[in-house]
């Protein structure tokens, strides 16, 4: 049974500092001297003293897990001549991703523990396994026609409606929605999480199934945020895979990255509509496309306003000429007003003086024309009217013997008899 007084008689006990003490003899003592190692570099930093920090790594040949990790360091006196000889002799920068093969001694400290001190590297060993996988998916996407696909959308004007992909328990996340909310203009931005996991094998997997959910729902958002902490660059193996790039590449909506540090470059953020190097700095870009679109507003109200006093400067100059127009508008208006008034006039009594003259002669004939053919005016003129029983008779063969006829003159009137 566990914690007997039994036991502890005759037991020895040594601090930890004693038990990492004689850890540190025994490495001394089994690792003396130095060791050629083969492995990948990962997470290299330098700090403002010169001195390189990175970290080495193995991986499964067969499953690309990591197997093995151990802390490195590279003192800046070493490092002075070591980088420069090393970029020079391979045409590459010392950067996270190289598998190298370097000479080390083996190092354990009571309070830091296991490291290894690099004090020679071999540039002829080939790229790392990371480094080579990266090149060989980006070509790939490239020969597929992708990898260009997701810089070559517009991202809105207004990127407001935001789909994060990331961890909810993240202090990347925490610092990203802090500056957002926290904007100084007061910009409105709708956040909506996809909790995804984004750290260790689970990461591609589970990226590509939040980017399933928001595609179902992408006229809901503006673009993607794939957002993560910083982290030993080993942590972000997840990014360098080619379904995630590929998923990535063709998706409808701008994706922007921020998922390390400055020094921290991926497959995810090479097709990436817009990298950045960390969630705050996402955020700053987002607020920043913001402060652009209020600036080009800004511009319109002024140009509008601008426009706006130019025009009633010269409608008020217009009016101006106007009034002072008006006065002499007004007199030549009345005045042509007057005249025609003036013409109509005349033209209305002429036209009535031809009317009633035009009336007047058609009396004239009228009345004439009477008189001339009136029965009296033609008997002046020596005819004469027989009438039979007071009718007028103008053929011989409507009289018979023994017709009383009466024949009238422009003098009076005799009665004769048929014989």
């Amino acid at each position: 049974m566990f914690g007997t007084n039994n036991d502890s008689v005759g037991r020895e006990e040594i601090s930890l500092l004693e038990l990492n003490g004689r850890i540190k003899e025994k490495i001394n003592q089994s690792f003396a001297g130095s060791w050629w190692v083969r492995a990948e570099m990962s997470d290299v930093r330098v700090n403002a003293s010169g001195h390189c920090y990175l970290e080495f790594i193995e991986k499964s040949a067969v499953t690309g897990q990591m197997v093995a990790k151990a802390r490195g360091a590279i003192w800046a006196k070493t490092f002075r001549m070591m980088k420069p000889y090393f970029e020079q002799e391979t045409g590459q920068s010392f950067v996270s991703g190289l598998k190298v093969l370097v000479k080390v001694t083996v190092e354990f400290h009571e309070l830091f523990g296991y490291s290894l001190n690099v004090c020679d590297i071999d540039p002829a060993y080939t790229v790392g396994d990371m480094f080579r996988r990266r090149m060989e998916i980006i070509r790939r996407l490239q020969q597929e026609g992708v990898f260009n696909l997701n810089k070559e959308l517009e991202l809105p004007v207004l990127p407001a409606r935001i789909a994060v992909v990331t961890s909810p328990t993240a202090a990347g996340y925490e610092d990203f929605v802090s500056q957002l909310a926290g904007n100084k203009k007061g910009y409105p931005f709708y956040l909506k999480l996809f909790p995804t996991i984004m750290q260790g094998e689970k990461t591609e997997t589970s990226v590509i199934a939040s980017l399933d959910r928001i595609y179902r729902h992408s006229d809901c958002f503006d673009a993607v945020v794939i957002i993560r902490g910083g982290g030993a660059t080993s942590d972000l193996a997840g990014f360098e895979s080619y379904l995630l790039a590929a998923n990535c590449a063709q998706f409808p909506l701008p994706v922007i990255t921020g998922i390390g540090h400055d020094r921290d470059d991926t497959v995810l953020d090479w097709v990436a509509h817009t990298r950045m190097k960390t969630p705050t700095a996402v955020a700053e870009f987002l607020i920043g496309r913001m402060d652009l679109a209020a600036e080009e507003v800004s511009q319109l109200q002024q140009a509008a306003v601008s426009f706006s006093l130019n025009r009633m400067e010269r409608s008020r100059s217009q009016l101006h000429l106007l009034v002072g127009k008006l006065p002499v508008t007004a007199v030549n208006l009345i005045n042509r007003h007057n005249a025609l008034l003036a013409n109509d006039k005349n033209r209305l009594q002429q036209a009535a003086t031809g009317k009633v003259m035009d009336a007047n002669r058609y009396m004239q004939l009228t009345e004439q024309y009477i008189t001339m053919v009136s029965p009296g005016y033609i008997m002046k003129r020596g005819y004469s009217l027989t009438l039979k029983e007071g009718k007028i008779m103008k053929r011989a063969a409507s009289f018979a013997t023994g017709d009383e006829l009466t024949t009238r003159f422009t003098d009076g009137e005799i009665k004769s008899k048929v014989l």
